[in-house]
């Protein structure tokens, strides 16, 4: 996208988990002892990267998915193992590599193709589902918006996304700046009002093709996060 205030974050973002916080990152997505606050975002990923795999067939053999965001690429790893062929995208090289190198044996490596890059580019075609966890939630509403019309754009069965719900515990949460010490403490979250979201995709004429399907809000200590379900209307 053009969108100024979107290159802008985008460049914050990719310069936090390229840069200041991409050991915090490894670690985080490891097995690695953590203390009482990672923990618990720890917990509530691994919870929420269930609950959009659980979204998905069981089955996803010859379908293409796109892990918009893919970080150290669990989700894309878990996809894999059911069938899938990923495309695994993300703006952090160190993280890309990272999961590149954390790839399984057991799995065949021409399941997943690392890139680095934006998560939007259209020349990767289309995928039968779109997945983005906990990566559009540092872009102001508008642009959220313009990211989840471009997947759909893309997608055919689905596009599974995670927001930030405005919530007075996240509101004091981030109004603290307990998510992360000070020293790699990552872009602003943007929280946005379940309501105000589903309002804003409803009117928007780029997804008149597609409906609210399943929405589902994960809660563990410091981690707050909420998934919804975009599904073709036919």
């Amino acid at each position: 996208m053009a969108n100024p205030t979107y290159q802008q974050r985008r460049g914050q973002i990719e310069t936090y988990f390229d840069r200041t916080a991409a050991e915090a990152w490894k670690r985080l997505t490891s097995d690695a002892p953590l203390g009482r606050v990672r923990e618990t975002v720890r917990q509530g990923r691994e919870l929420m990267r269930q609950t959009l795999l659980d979204w998905m067939p069981g089955d996803l053999s010859g379908r293409r998915l796109l892990d918009a965001g893919c970080g150290t690429g669990l989700l894309s790893i878990a996809a894999a193992r059911r069938g899938a062929q990923v495309v695994a995208v993300d703006l952090s090289p160190t993280l890309t590599e990272l999961a590149h190198e954390r790839l399984p044996a057991d799995i065949d490596p021409s399941a997943i193709e690392f890139l680095v890059g934006d998560m939007l580019d259209p020349a990767r075609g289309e995928f039968d589902y779109i997945v983005a966890m906990d990566s559009i939630i540092h872009y102001e509403p508008e642009d959220a918006l313009a990211l989840i019309r471009g997947f759909a754009a893309q997608a055919r069965a689905g596009v599974l996304f995670t927001f930030a719900p405005r919530t007075p515990a996240l509101a004091l949460m981030h109004a603290v700046g307990q998510f992360f010490p000070r020293g790699d403490r990552s872009p602003a979250i943007v929280p946005i009002a379940e309501q105000k979201l589903r309002t804003l995709i409803e009117a928007d004429a780029g997804l008149a093709g597609w409906r609210i399907g399943r929405s589902e809000r994960i809660i563990r200590g410091f981690y707050t996060s909420q998934a919804l379900e975009l599904v073709p209307r036919s």
